[in-house]
């Protein structure tokens, strides 16, 4: 019977795994803008985008949908004419490319400047490009969760763990990457908003809030370690923890929708009340329908939630009757 169990949470966890690794290049959500002045022939989805982990992505049809068009830097800078941007003359231009130039992340960008908001490669500034290493953090943490036996549990996760710091510390420092990421980041705020003091600050607070974040991290692989060898019933946490990817997704979708409602600059060519952009379903601003809903990526994190937590009761049913070491 102990065998059955454990063999059922190994393919629990197993599944997990595969889902993880599927959900960090699946898109997880999207979202759409449609108006008149926005042709359905042109615009069969409206302007929409894709969010990943890793950043958000061109949605548009017309482009192939869910192709990685232009990445997360706006190929045009608005900022440099000396002039308001019309979003409606602006998806003209972008239609008359054709197919192939269709990028509505860069049309999004291009509304949102109209109405004073920041561009859409501006969130979540430390999570995403941090995102793998968590996602290398959690595929370390459920791979030994799979294990019936302490001593196996131990070795996986200080292996793992190692690897991870190693991989992280390498990519964000000896290579460079956080470095850059910063540059590419004030360069970005800087297509739309010209105080450079102001960014080269927002620029420093990325960096800093980005190591605190790598170091924070490693200093929980730590604690982990510590509690898994320890405390018997803290290996129940190397499931629950990935198992919640999805809430941990829509609290940080949600909270930086806020900021970006919240936090409006006069550049705009006409004026929006701070407002909460809507987080599921369909709303209102200005002239704009605006949709809002899961993709199939954010079924991936259910699959890791359903599988994991159906191993974690089982485990949690064999410590009780203490046949789980």
């Amino acid at each position: 019977m102990m065998e059955k169990q454990n063999k059922i949470v190994g393919g629990l966890t197993f599944i997990a795994l595969v889902a993880l690794v599927a959900a960090y290049f699946a898109p997880i959500w999207w979202v759409s803008l449609t108006a008149p002045n926005y042709p359905p022939d042109a615009f069969p989805d409206g302007i929409r985008i894709h969010f990943h982990f890793d950043g958000v992505y061109n949605g548009c049809k017309a482009a192939g949908k869910g192709t990685r068009m232009a990445g997360e830097i706006i190929q045009k800078d608005l900022a440099a004419e000396d002039e308001r941007y019309n979003p409606i003359t602006d998806a003209a231009k972008n239609v008359d490319k054709g197919a192939e130039g269709l990028d509505c992340v860069h049309e999004m960008n291009t509304i949102n400047h109209y109405v004073g908001m920041f561009p859409i490669a501006t969130g979540a500034p430390v999570e995403k490009p941090l995102a793998k290493f968590f996602f290398g953090f959690f595929a370390v943490m459920m791979a030994a969760f799979a294990l019936p036996r302490k001593k196996p549990r131990l070795i996986v996760l200080t292996a793992g763990f190692a690897a991870v710091a190693a991989w992280m510390i390498v990519d964000q420092f000896v290579l460079g990457h956080l470095e850059s990421h910063v540059q590419d980041y004030m360069r970005e705020s800087g297509t739309f908003f010209k105080d450079m003091d102001r960014i080269q600050q927002w620029g420093d607070n990325v960096r800093q809030v980005s190591q605190l974040v790598i170091f924070g991290l490693l200093a929980v692989m730590g604690v982990v370690i510590a509690g898994t060898a320890k405390i018997r019933p803290f290996q129940l946490l190397l499931a629950l923890v990935p198992a919640l990817l999805p809430v941990f997704f829509v609290i940080t979708y949600a909270g930086w929708l806020w900021f970006f409602g919240h936090n409006m600059h006069p550049w705009g060519a006409f004026t929006v009340k701070p407002f909460m952009p809507t987080v599921f379903g369909e709303g209102k601003v200005a002239q704009f329908s605006t949709f809002s809903y899961p993709y199939w990526g954010y079924g991936l994190l259910v699959i890791i939630f359903a599988s994991l937590m159906l191993a974690l009761l089982i485990r949690r049913k064999q410590l009780r009757e203490g046949l789980a070491e």
